[in-house]
C-alpha cells in the first residue's frame, strides 16, 4: 500500500510545517502492516522530529526535498531541558568525549526491524541553524552533540537506499545496535567545515553493507563506533565497506575514538579516497579492541588541513592506540592487513602504541603488502607534528615525518613497499623509516 503524505494534509511549500502530516502517514502504515510512505517529488516539505516504524518504507521522489524545520524545539522528542544557545565552554576538537545519546532527533527509530529510506530525494539537516563559532577553517556548533540526520537504534533488517543525505548539523547517519543493515548507492553532501558532520556511524552494530556511495564530510566519512552509551549491544562486527568514493576534512574510514567494545571482522576494498586529512584511521582510546580487519584495493590522496582544528597530519595510514584517560583500560589493535594501497599524500604511514604497557605492546600483528606511497607537499601547515588527539598525555608529538613512523608496536610487516619523496617535502624527512621502542618489525625483507 501506499500512504501519500498530501493524503494526510502535508502542503509541501517549503515553509509550511509537513512534520504532522508525515507523521500520521508513517502511523497509519505501521497499523497496515507496513508499505510505502510516499513523499512526492517537486517539493520542499518541512518538519520536526519523525518517529518511523516497523515496515516503513519512507520513498522520497526524485526532486523531493525533507529539511529539517527552523525551531530546535521541534527534535526535542523527549523533552528534555536544555538552552540552545548554550555555547561550548571548550572547542569540539579538544574535547568531544560522547556517550551516544544526543537530546534532540531529526529522523528516529527505535526498537523495529523491516524499515527503508530510500528514493532519489533529499533529507536536508538544516545546519545553519546549529552554528556557533565561524573561522575560514572550520565552524563548532552551539551546544554538543547537535542533532543526528537519521538515529536508529536497535533496528533490524534496515535498509538506505539511493537517497541524499546533506546538510546534516551532526552524525549524518547514526546507527546504534543495528543488525542486517544494507547502505547502497546513498550521497552524502556536507559542509567540508562543519565539525562532527561524520557521514556513516555503525555504532555497536552487526551485518552492516556500505556500498557504492560518495561521502563528502567535515570529521569523518565512514566512522565504525562502540560508545559507553549503548554497551548493551555489544561488539561492532562482520561489515563490509565497499565501491565507495570519500572525501572528509578528517578521515576518510575511522574506527573510534568510542571504542568501548571490540570491533572485528570488518572489510573496507575498492574505495577511492581524496582531498582527505587522513585516509585510514584507526585510533584505539578505550578498554575495546580491534582485530581481523582487511583494507585491499584502495587509492588514498592526502593532503593537510588546519592543525588546530583537524585531527590529523595527512597520513595515508594511522593506527594509534594511546590512553584517553589516565585510569583507562586500554585495549589493543592486532591482526589488521594493507593490501594494494596506492597513497599520493603529505606524509607516511603511522603506528603508535601505548608507551606504558608492561609486557608487549598493543598494535601487534600489522601486514602491509603491495603498498606505493608518493610524498607530496600540497600545502603550508607545519610538517613536524604527530596528532594523537584524544590522548591523556602528549596530544601533539614535534617531529620528522618519514614514510613509516612506528612507536611501540610489535610484528609489523612491509611486503613490497615502494616509495617516492618529493623534493619539496625531503626538507621535513630525516630518515626514510622512523622506528623506535618496537619488535619485530620488518621492511623489504629488512629488519629494523
Amino acid at each position: 500500500m501506499i500512504f501519500n503524505v498530501m493524503d494526510f494534509g502535508a502542503v509541501g511549500d517549503g515553509v509550511t510545517n509537513d512534520g504532522r502530516a508525515i507523521q500520521a502517514a508513517v502511523d497509519a502504515c505501521a497499523e497496515s502492516r507496513g508499505g510505502q510512505v510516499l513523499i512526492p517529488g517537486g517539493r520542499t516539505y518541512r518538519s520536526g522530529t519523525i518517529v518511523l516504524k516497523s515496515f516503513v518504507e519512507l520513498h522520497l521522489e526524485n526532486g523531493a526535498v525533507l529539511k529539517a524545520s527552523d525551531h530546535m524545539e521541534d527534535f526535542n522528542l523527549f523533552h528534555v531541558p536544555m538552552n540552545y544557545d548554550a555555547g561550548l565552554d571548550v572547542p569540539t576538537y579538544e574535547n568531544c568525549d560522547y556517550t551516544g545519546k544526543p537530546a534532540l532527533y531529526f529522523l528516529y527509530a527505535k526498537d523495529c526491524h523491516d524499515v527503508k529510506i530510500t528514493g532519489f530525494g533529499s533529507i536536508d539537516g538544516n545546519e545553519e541553524i546549529f552554528y556557533g563559532k565561524v573561522s575560514p577553517w572550520h565552524i563548532d556548533g552551539k551546544f554538543y552533540p547537535r542533532m543526528p540526520l537519521l538515529f536508529l537504534e536497535h533496528v533490524e533488517h534496515l535498509s538506505i537506499l539511493q537517497v541524499t543525505l546533506t546538510h546534516s548539523a551532526f552524525w549524518t547517519t547514526h546507527l546504534v545496535g543495528c543488525e542486517d543493515v544494507l547502505i547502497d548507492g546513498i550521497r552524502i553532501l556536507n559542509n567540508l567545515k562543519l565539525a562532527n558532520g561524520d557521514g556513516i556511524d555503525p555504532d555497536h552494530c552487526k551485518n552492516v553493507r556500505i556500498s557504492n556511495c560518495h561521502i563528502e564530510s567535515a570529521d569523518d566519512c565512514i566512522v565504525f563506533k562502540n560508545t559507553e552509551g549503548a554497551m548493551e549491544y555489544g561488539s561492532c562486527e562482520n561489515i563490509c565497506v565497499t565501491n565507495c568514493t570519500l572525501i572528509s576534512t578528517s578521515a576518510a574510514i575511522k574506527f573510534g575514538t568510542e571504542s568501548a567494545a571490540p570491533f572485528r571482522n570488518i572489510t573496507v576494498q575498492n574505495c577511492n579516497i581524496h582531498h582527505t586529512n587522513r585516509g585510514i584511521s584507526m585510533q584505539m582510546r578505550d578498554q575495546g579492541c580491534i582485530e581481523n580487519v582487511l583494507f585491499s584495493n584502495l587509492n588514498i590522496e592526502t593532503r593537510m588541513f588546519s592543525k588546530e582544528h583537524w585531527w590529523g597530519s595527512a597520513e595515508p595510514v594511522c593506527i594509534t592506540a594511546v590512553k584517553r584517560r589516565e585510569d583507562t583500560n586500554l585495549g589493543y589493535v592486532k591482526n589488521v592487513t594493507f593490501q594494494n594501497i596506492n597513497c599520493v599524500s603529505e606524509n607516511g604511514i603511522m603506528l603508535y602504541g601505548d608507551e606504558h604497557r608492561e609486557k608487549g605492546h598493543n598494535i601487534e600483528n600489522i601486514t602491509f603488502e603491495n603498498i606505493r606511497v608518493r610524498m607530496i607537499k600540497k600545502t603550508d601547515w607545519p610538517k613536524d607534528i604527530h596528532d594523537l588527539r584524544p590522548a591523556c598525555e602528549h596530544p601533539m608529538v614535534k617531529g620528522p615525518m618519514a614514510v613509516v613512523y612506528a612507536r611501540y608496536a610489535d610484528n609489523v610487516r612491509f611486503h613490497n613497499l615502494s616509495y617516492v619523496i618529493e623534493e619539496p617535502v625531503k626538507a621535513y624527512v630525516e630518515t626514510d623509516y622512523n622506528v623506535e621502542h618496537c619488535e619485530d618489525v620488518v621492511i623489504n625483507g629488512e629488519k629494523l
